[in-house]
């Protein structure tokens, strides 16, 4: 497996199109930490938990676009900045801290959305 940033969102965003649980087990690690809020209140611990979480919670496939790029990475670090655009609805703007084991999945996602104005 490839632990490049662009490779990792590469993946995450098949996982994001799929909610496939096996497309989900590439992108993390077994125990890692989904936070959807930088203080982590909301956050849901190991892979099987985020695939559930995501399976319950996650966006329809074709229901939304996303365009985003490596902002930095460093060795177990990647950085990602990006729009999320559900049309008809909103566009959010999204930063996430992304720290990888050495098999390129996730330990611990931490993201910020935002949601743009109109």
């Amino acid at each position: 497996m490839t632990n490049t940033g662009a490779a990792w969102l590469e993946r995450y965003v098949r996982a994001w199109e799929t909610n496939d649980p096996a497309d989900i087990a590439e992108v993390f690690s077994e125990d890692a930490v989904y936070d959807y809020r930088p203080d982590g209140s909301d956050s849901v611990t190991g892979r099987d938990a985020i695939a559930a979480d995501w399976a319950a919670e996650g966006d329809e496939p074709g229901t939304w676009t996303f365009e985003g790029s490596v902002l930095t990475e460093s060795p177990g670090l990647v950085v990602v900045q990006g729009i999320t655009r559900y049309p008809g609805h909103a566009d959010y703007d999204n930063l996430w801290v992304v720290r990888l084991d050495d098999d390129g999945r996730a330990t611990r996602f931490t993201e910020w959305c935002t949601e743009r104005a109109g």
